[in-house]
């Protein structure tokens, strides 16, 4: 049976605020448990921090992924001697490169899978601004090359970089589709063609929002037919801080993001009942 775990970002918990103002480390994670999230995403640099965030997370039935921004590819190696020894359901890594060929990327690609495959745990390479992954096309090309590639969708990054036009092109639509085709996790966010962040309620942005919902379906039923059926997708909820957040003149925020976060987490668990298989269809074809 396929399974959702929605997952709050912890990097999302960072509130930046002008009078300085933060939660400590303790009240984040209790807010994450206390809004019913099903874990976290958690950067995997320190071991005393992954040792106390999986602690908690894990004393109360909680899960996470572990963040990475590799460099190189050894750099993955710690994070895997983290991930042995404390656990994760996968290995979100953000390729902190910028190679201008698609040859040059393909050492690190190999490299890090193969570390990854040796330990038996699974990667997946996040879609985003300022990494490999920068660009729409130049991705596509990566997924030429290695097909297979399991990605971290997230989607707001490409229709602000390609600055994606209104109504969205049946042309756009279908270049994102070849990534969510190839997507095994979802970022959550949504953005319009000039901001990367939208306030969710606003009604000027719902257009967004539908847009993006509308891909996640997409995805959410495209999983379906290519996972196995004990299979797991995460969708991580990261509404970042200021400057991912929008602010008005005086530094604050203009709208709740961590209120916006557990709107998000329903309406995608919402959407994900809508998009569960038909199970006539599925025991048609398992006979078949």
């Amino acid at each position: 049976m396929h399974t959702l775990l929605v997952y709050q970002s912890l990097w999302a918990m960072e509130r930046r605020r002008p009078d300085g103002v933060e939660w400590t480390l303790d009240e984040k994670l209790k807010l994450i448990r206390d809004a019913g999230f099903d874990g976290a995403g958690v950067r995997f640099f320190d071991r005393d921090y992954v040792r106390e965030v999986t602690g908690f997370l894990r004393a109360h039935g909680m899960s996470w992924q572990a963040q990475c921004y590799p460099r190189s590819v050894d750099e993955l190696k710690p994070i895997i001697e983290h991930v042995q020894e404390f656990g994760a359901d996968h290995i979100n890594l953000q390729a902190d490169v910028r190679p201008y060929t698609l040859a040059e990327c393909i050492p690190y690609i190999e490299g890090w899978q193969r570390l990854a495959d040796d330990a038996g745990i699974a990667l997946h390479i996040e879609t985003h601004r300022d990494r490999m992954t920068t660009d729409l096309y130049f991705t596509l090309h990566l997924l030429d090359q290695f097909p297979d590639l399991k990605l971290t969708a997230d989607l707001s990054h490409y229709v602000v970089g390609r600055e994606f036009a209104w109504p969205v092109s049946e042309e756009n639509h279908a270049l994102m589709h070849r990534i969510i085709d190839n997507a095994w996790g979802f970022h959550g966010r949504v953005a319009s063609r000039e901001q990367i962040q939208l306030p969710l309620a606003f009604p000027q942005h719902r257009k967004w929002v539908e847009l993006f919902m509308q891909w996640w379906e997409y995805g959410f039923r495209s999983w379906h037919r290519r996972a196995p059926d004990d299979a797991v997708l995460t969708f991580l909820c990261e509404l970042g801080p200021p400057e991912y957040a929008m602010t008005g003149a005086d530094g604050h925020e203009l709208s709740d993001r961590w209120q916006e976060a557990g709107v998000m987490k329903d309406g995608v668990r919402a959407l994900w009942a809508r998009c569960q298989p038909d199970k006539t269809v599925q025991q048609i074809a398992a006979a078949a």
